[in-house]
């Protein structure tokens, strides 16, 4: 285990994310928010349904009103039990009920509501049913900054998760690659994920060889061997929060073009953290390390974009792509994983979590990013 628990977020907590959240939701011209389970859910409230069925659960959340909690009765005691349940006011509904006749009340019949990405379109199609004068818009197109800014107590948990996913980076580096199946290699990442806090695995990518040039290659049977590169790429959820870094070995000395393309990722990875700083725009991050790789030519094989938001899940906005002017704020926390990929031969990728601090930016994962040598 890395480090002591975290103090738990409390109702005042939730209470301030929940006005907050419709406070922006007004400010973009929203009537309210309707979030179902899901990370958006968690965030906002601290409940989670054990189980996520075709029963309607959803906050609603609009300014000036209390923030409501819609849910089926047979959960209604686990829903009042939830950490944010004192900031919130339940209202249950009994199977056999319209559980949409129960919502409409708490909309504005001509409302323009955000809606968390993961509802599903069985309520979402009953609500606009029962009230066909209102329009959804998903909360990444109407409200994408809604988690991306963090306050300290989660900057604690990123960093925490960060250090935890570099501790497991550490002890890996002593395990035996070669003649090895990369599935094996990945259930040890797991186990020292587990060893060092996480409570959730969401990821373990071990790619070796000709597999590292699919950036989301699925460890299999085949055997490491001598010669490869192997990319690592590993995270999941400490404290609720994410870890995710990648780093890429070598088994045995690596030839003079092995160390080249690994030696440019690093330089476009350390490009990308250079760019990090508040009201810089999320593109610049991406500029900045593709211009690394493309000047040295292989710009081509460099196909994702540079940077992914996380949280309380590995992916959220904001992204660092081309295209994506908004700027960066100090709370905001992201990947920056450069990396060159040669279609049957082999690929590299450097990956470490940022955060934006006052005056540039902070790295959550700090193991080395030299090529490593494994046995």
């Amino acid at each position: 285990m890395t480090g002591s628990s975290p103090a738990p977020f409390t109702a005042d907590d939730y209470r301030a994310r929940m006005r907050r959240a419709a406070r922006e939701a007004e400010d973009a011209g929203l009537a309210g928010l309707l979030v179902a389970p899901g990370p958006d859910l968690v965030w906002l409230t601290g409940y989670a349904p054990t189980a996520v069925t075709e029963r309607l659960t959803l906050l609603v959340l609009a300014a000036g009103q209390d923030p409501v909690l819609v849910v089926p009765a047979l959960e209604a005691p686990d829903a009042a039990h939830a950490a944010g349940a004192p900031a919130l006011t339940l209202r249950d509904w009994t199977d056999g009920k319209d559980p949409y006749a129960a919502t409409a009340p708490l909309l504005d019949a001509a409302g323009r509501f955000g809606v968390s990405d993961n509802a599903w379109a069985l309520h979402l199609l009953a609500l606009q049913k029962a009230l066909p004068g209102t329009s959804y818009v998903s909360l990444t197109e109407g409200l994408p900054m809604l988690r991306a800014v963090k306050d300290a107590a989660e900057l604690t948990r990123l960093a925490a998760a960060g250090a935890a996913a570099d501790a497991t980076y550490e002890e890996i580096r002593k395990v035996p690659f070669g003649g090895r199946r990369e599935r094996d290699v990945a259930g040890d990442l797991a186990d020292l994920l587990r060893r060092f806090g996480h409570s959730e695995v969401d990821f373990t990518i071990v790619a070796s060889g000709p597999n590292g040039a699919n950036p989301h290659h699925e460890a299999g049977d085949r055997v490491i061997e001598r010669g490869d590169m192997v990319v690592l790429d590993f995270g999941g959820l400490l404290h609720g929060y994410g870890s995710d870094t990648s780093r890429t070995v070598h088994v045995g000395e690596p030839d003079a073009e092995r160390r080249r393309v690994h030696d440019i990722v690093r330089e476009a990875q350390e490009a990308g953290f250079r760019a990090v700083r508040p009201g810089a725009a999320c593109q610049d991050v991406d500029r900045a390390a593709r211009a690394v790789i493309t000047e040295a030519g292989y710009g081509e094989y460099f196909i994702h974009r540079t940077g992914h938001g996380i949280g309380v899940t590995t992916h959220e906005p904001p992204y660092m792509i081309e295209g994506e002017e908004r700027p960066l704020v100090p709370g905001m926390c992201f990947s920056v994983e450069p990396g060159i990929y040669l279609p049957g031969r082999f690929g590299v990728r450097i990956e470490d979590i940022v955060t934006v601090t006052e005056d540039g930016g902070r790295r959550l994962n700090n193991t080395t990013r030299e090529l490593v040598v494994v046995d």
